[in-house]
C-alpha cells in the first residue's frame, strides 16, 4: 500500500478557479489600451500558464520591450482592479477542499501567478483560510515548471515527497512535480491540452473523480 498523502499542492487558475474570462478582459484592456486587435478567449487560453510577463509578451508578439513593459503595467493594474468579476471556483472543488480538511490533510497552493495576485484573488474569493501557504511566480527564484517551489513546500511543511501530492492542468504542475518526486495529478478541465498532462501519476476529470482517488482513501 503508498504512503498516505498529509499535503496536497494546488495550481490556481486552471485548475481550483477559472479566472479565463477575468484573464482575457485584462489582456483585451491591455491590447486596446495600445491600439491593438483584441484576442479570443481561446486563444488567451493557451497563452496563460507561465506568468503575466509572458502573457503579455505572447499576446503582443514583436512587441519593443518599452511597449510590453507599458501593456504588463496596464494588465497587472486592470486585472488587480477586476480579479474576480467573472472569476470562480471549479464545480466541487470547495467541497473537495472541505473534504480534505476534514480528512487531516494539510493544503498548499503553487502557481505561476505572482503572489499578491494569488492572495487577491483568493481573498475576493473567501477562499485563502484553506491553504497554510501560498507561493507565487516572485516568491523564489524559479518558478514551475522548476521543482523548486515544491521543495521549498516540503521543507516548510516536513513532509517527505513520498506523502505529497500536486494537482495541476498544466505541463508546468506535472514537470515541476516530478522533478520533485511527489506524485502528480492531471486535471483535464483546465487551459492545458491533455497531452500536457498525459505523464501525470493520475488523470481526473472532476473533483468527485479526484476525492474518490486510492492516494486519498
Amino acid at each position: 500500500m503508498p504512503p498516505a498523502i498529509d499535503l496536497l499542492i494546488f495550481d490556481l487558475d486552471g485548475t481550483l478557479i477559472d479566472s479565463l474570462d477575468d484573464l482575457t478582459a485584462a489582456v483585451n484592456h491591455m491590447l486596446s489600451a495600445l491600439g491593438r486587435e483584441r484576442l479570443t478567449r481561446n486563444a488567451v487560453r493557451i497563452m496563460v500558464g507561465q506568468g503575466a510577463r509572458r502573457l503579455v509578451e505572447r499576446a503582443m508578439p514583436c512587441a519593443a520591450p518599452a511597449e510590453i513593459e507599458r501593456g504588463l503595467e496596464l494588465f497587472l493594474g486592470y486585472n488587480r482592479e477586476h480579479i474576480a468579476v467573472r472569476t470562480a471556483f471549479y464545480p466541487g472543488a470547495l467541497e473537495a477542499l472541505a473534504r480534505f480538511r476534514a480528512q487531516g490533510k494539510r493544503m498548499a497552493v503553487i502557481s505561476n501567478k505572482n503572489v499578491d495576485l494569488c492572495r487577491c484573488v483568493l481573498g475576493a474569493l473567501g477562499a485563502e483560510h484553506w491553504f497554510e501557504e501560498i507561493v507565487g511566480a516572485d516568491s523564489l527564484p524559479a518558478r514551475k515548471p522548476s521543482p523548486e517551489p515544491v521543495l521549498k513546500l516540503l521543507t516548510d511543511f516536513g513532509v517527505p515527497r513520498e506523502r505529497a501530492v500536486i494537482i495541476g492542468d498544466s505541463v508546468n504542475d506535472v514537470a515541476a512535480g516530478k522533478g520533485a518526486g511527489v506524485t502528480t495529478v492531471g486535471c483535464t478541465w483546465g487551459y492545458g491540452e491533455l497531452s500536457e498532462i498525459a505523464d501525470a501519476d493520475y488523470l481526473v476529470d472532476s473533483y468527485d473523480a479526484l476525492v474518490a482517488l486510492s492516494l486519498f482513501s
